[in-house]
């Protein structure tokens, strides 16, 4: 059996040792209320001081990450918005919209001081490289496109697949984006040339949801709608490790990795659950309840071990899980 070991390689072994030895035990800490339909997409702020969300009700929400206090409703996009992501240092904010935009919002100002214009329908993911001077998006209109936000202008439009591009994000320097679409495709691009390094592809070719690079860009972290997360090793194309339990047909689900108190992996599920796996072992150590639909969407704190998940329509709540 291959360990795979997709944390920052700074960590010893014997720190990991210890860590993986606990059990995560979350526990509900806040219920956020204020979405008005299905919420899609929430991220923690890089200092971990602030959580932001996002729906079908064409807003982005702000709220205190300790304490669930709300703090603001940012508000411009005419149709609803699939996604967010934070700039590495925290002071804006991008978001993708059905409105077939992108908007970039000032943190200080708390309004909007860019639009992204070029995808030629609804934009349904959206990441900033580390140095937050390029941003990756995707959409139904099938392309990758990478934008310098100083000029606010696309750098790159890639051809990127044959059906809508679920998710689009860079490695943890820069040079690479990992991109997957509803043709069950995953590639690897070169960041500054714009060419196709690679593609990843499962023998079934279900729909690919989401994907991410693991902590050290060794891996690629896939979620699909067979109900399975998979580990790929893109270098030798090889899956290493997969994940089940939970449902995922219909939606498209992202999973997070967990750094904080050992290695795990979290994800939403279609039947109102949060999973939590151990990385190594694949095993199910936690399944958080309370949700009353779909979990679409979770986050996990860059520090601390707390993890947020929001859900659809008949729920419309986030909630913050603590294991402290």
């Amino acid at each position: 059996m291959m360990q795979v070991d997709p944390s920052p390689t700074d960590t010893k072994p014997s720190e990991l040792q210890a860590n993986t030895a606990q059990k995560p035990n979350y526990k509900l800490q806040y219920i956020l209320s204020g979405h008005k339909s299905a919420i899609s997409s929430i991220k923690f702020s890089p200092d971990g001081s602030m959580l932001a969300s996002c729906g079908s009700d064409k807003v982005i929400k702000l709220w205190d990450a300790l304490s669930g206090q709300f703090i603001q409703t940012l508000e411009g996009h005419t149709e609803g918005i699939s996604d967010i992501a934070w700039a590495s240092d925290g002071e804006y904010l991008a978001s993708a919209s059905d409105d077939k935009t992108i908007k970039i919002w000032s943190m200080e100002l708390r309004c909007e001081v860019k639009t992204l214009i070029g995808h030629t329908n609804f934009v349904f993911c959206v990441n900033y490289n580390p140095n937050s001077n390029l941003l990756a998006s995707g959409g139904y209109d099938e392309t990758v496109r990478v934008w310098d936000i100083a000029r606010g202008k696309p750098l790159k439009v890639l051809p990127a697949h044959s059906d809508p591009v679920t998710a689009v994000s860079f490695n943890h320097d820069g040079t690479l984006i990992v991109s997957c679409a509803m043709d069950g495709l995953i590639r690897i691009w070169d960041a500054e040339s714009g060419q196709c390094l690679k593609t990843l592809v499962d023998d079934d070719n279900p729909i690919c949801s989401h994907v991410k690079f693991s902590p050290n860009s060794r891996f690629v972290l896939a979620s699909t709608q067979d109900s399975t997360i998979r580990l790929w090793n893109y270098q030798t194309s090889k899956c290493v490790k997969t994940y089940t339990g939970h449902m995922n047909r219909t939606f498209c689900i992202p999973a997070c990795f967990i750094t904080t108190n050992g290695q795990f992996l979290v994800s939403g599920s279609e039947d109102s659950r949060i999973y939590v796996w151990d990385l190594q072992s694949r095993q199910v150590l936690q399944v958080l309840e309370g949700h009353r639909d779909v979990v679409l969407a979770v986050a996990t704190h860059p520090f601390r071990n707390i993890i947020a998940s929001a859900a659809m329509d008949k729920d419309l709540t986030i909630r913050l899980w603590f294991d402290e």
